[in-house]
């Protein structure tokens, strides 16, 4: 018997703002708006805009088209679907409109009334080829500051279908990114309408609620005035300012335990090369996810073989597994010999632990985690972890790379205490991201 497909709950309505209106109905003649060819809403996290531009786009795409097709894509394919594909499905469910969703394959679909609305994820260069050979009449892009220029590119040109309009909403990045650039400050040559959103164009966010997301980022950083002010600023200087600032206010001690207990703990693991050291990071969790604590620490530059390698792995697994629960090690995934070396050794040393590949998510998604930690002071730091400490201190931005948002890493740096710390949290770092201090 086929399995049955749960439907998702009713979207629950609540009164939009000005902005948001002007979102959803841009398009619709006598507007001036609607002799755009493009639409972007940018802005702030949290501010209505990816809603507004679902509704939006339903709304325009069935009441002016009829047997078409048309592009959804996000950053990623989970990330498309958990954003933008789980409220659409809830607002076509409030509206009563019958819809077919086909959730995987190389054709992942939805489809409503006759029009098809093909879904894709456009994190890397190569994502542009899905595209080849589509003809559309229009596209959404969520996220779209952190799509390849290419993708971008390559969605607008599929839009050859009469009437089509191009919908693109985004978080700002650096001052000379392609959609501030092309689309934003040549909104009248290229016929694009630009909406900028502020947290307050979200009727349903209570006082306290915007007052949460304004402390989750330290102010003047690039975090807090691209996310919560919604400007499109670079990034440059100490990557983790108030850190750097404040150290002795994130170091904790035995003591410090004693008063917090960990639930559990997870190992983040990156692999040293001709320039760069080997790096363990165990760091633990108190419950509910309230404080982030790096409880003990591995680093060794110098050349060493696979063997003492793994050896002193098992002593790091065993030593964090005698005084908490640790069940995974996330290890860096380009390094696939290392990684069977690790679990080979462990079989033959009984030693029980999932080990993983790391996740290895966009590096700025990482910096922005550990900066909103740090700015609702629930990251600690043992006070003997001396090279993860140094590693957050000293973390900068390329100066030779300005508007680029890229890391230092001139061989010089300690990025391998940032990329195992790393490791050790990406796995849970969305439900602990908005969780309130």
């Amino acid at each position: 018997m086929p399995k049955v497909q749960k439907k998702p709950a009713k979207f629950k309505f609540s009164p939009f703002s000005t902005q948001q209106q002007k979102l959803m109905h841009w398009w619709r003649p006598p507007l001036v708006s609607s002799q755009c060819d493009f639409v972007v809403a940018d802005g702030a996290i949290r501010s209505g805009k990816t809603i507004a531009c679902i509704i939006g786009f339903l709304t325009w795409s069935q009441e002016m088209f009829t047997g078409q097709s048309f592009i959804l894509a996000g950053k990623t394919m989970g990330a498309l679907k958990k954003n933008v594909i789980r409220p659409m499905l809830q607002i076509l469910e409030a509206w009563g409109w019958p819809y077919n969703y086909v959730r995987s394959g190389t054709d992942a679909r939805i489809e409503i009334g006759t029009n098809t609305y093909y879904l894709y994820g456009a994190n890397t260069e190569a994502a542009q080829d899905a595209l080849q050979g589509l003809t559309a009449a229009g596209a959404y892009l969520d996220e779209a500051a952190l799509f390849p220029k290419s993708f971008v590119d390559q969605a607008i040109g599929r839009c050859s279908v009469e009437g089509a309009k191009i919908w693109m909403n985004c978080n700002p990045a650096g001052p000379h990114h392609y959609i501030r650039e092309e689309y934003i400050l040549q909104a009248k040559k290229k016929k694009v309408y630009h909406l900028h959103f502020m947290m307050t164009d979200n009727l349903t966010l209570s006082p306290k609620v915007l007052e949460r997301y304004r402390r989750a980022w330290p102010h003047g950083s690039v975090f807090y005035k691209r996310f919560i002010l919604g400007k499109w600023v670079a990034a440059d200087g100490l990557i983790y300012q108030q850190f750097a600032d404040h150290t002795k206010d994130y170091l904790v001690d035995r003591k410090w335990l004693e008063d917090n207990q960990i639930a559990y703990a997870v190992i983040g693991v990156d692999f040293g090369g001709t320039k760069s050291a080997h790096s363990f990071t165990l760091t633990g969790f108190t419950k509910g996810f309230k404080q982030v604590v790096v409880l003990d620490e591995y680093y060794c530059k110098k050349r060493i073989n696979p063997k003492q390698l793994q050896d002193d792995f098992i002593d790091f697994v065993r030593r964090a597994q005698s005084k908490y629960k640790v069940y995974e090690a996330y290890c860096d995934s380009a390094e696939q010999t290392l990684i069977s070396g690790l679990e080979m050794t462990c079989i033959q040393e009984h030693v029980v632990i999932d080990i993983k590949n790391a996740i290895k998510g966009p590096i700025n998604d990482r910096i922005a985690f550990y900066n909103s930690l740090i700015a609702q002071h629930r990251w600690k730091v043992m006070k003997h972890c001396t090279h993860i400490i140094a590693a957050f201190e000293e973390a900068v931005y390329d100066e030779k790379k300005k508007n680029m948002d890229v890391q230092l890493d001139d061989g010089e740096m300690n990025v391998d205490s940032l990329d195992s710390t790393e490791y050790s949290t990406e796995s849970i770092q969305d439900e602990i991201m908005y969780i309130a201090a």
